[in-house]
């Protein structure tokens, strides 16, 4: 579990180092991304064939999950930062 998280940091921040910018949150949400990233990648590649079931996602597949889901989160939080309060 340690390892996974570890793991999940470095990818999360290649990411954020790949795609650079203001990014709320701090390093668990860094570690979040990196896990799920890899989490997405593994599910991507074994619907493709590229994994066995129970198969991870290789290092570079698992960054670009986190990247793809870095995207996405950005999206989401910015349009909520768009949203005008009453």
């Amino acid at each position: 579990m340690i390892w996974t998280l570890l793991v999940g940091l470095v990818v999360g921040a290649l990411a954020k180092f790949l795609m650079p910018g203001k990014d709320p949150g701090g390093i668990i949400i860094t570690m979040l991304l990196g896990v799920a990233g890899a989490l997405l990648a593994g599910f991507v590649g074994s619907q493709l064939g590229w994994y066995r079931e129970g198969d991870a996602a290789g290092f570079v597949a698992s960054v670009v999950g986190a990247v793809i889901l870095l995207a996405i989160y950005r999206a989401f939080i910015g349009r909520r930062r768009q949203i005008p309060s009453h």
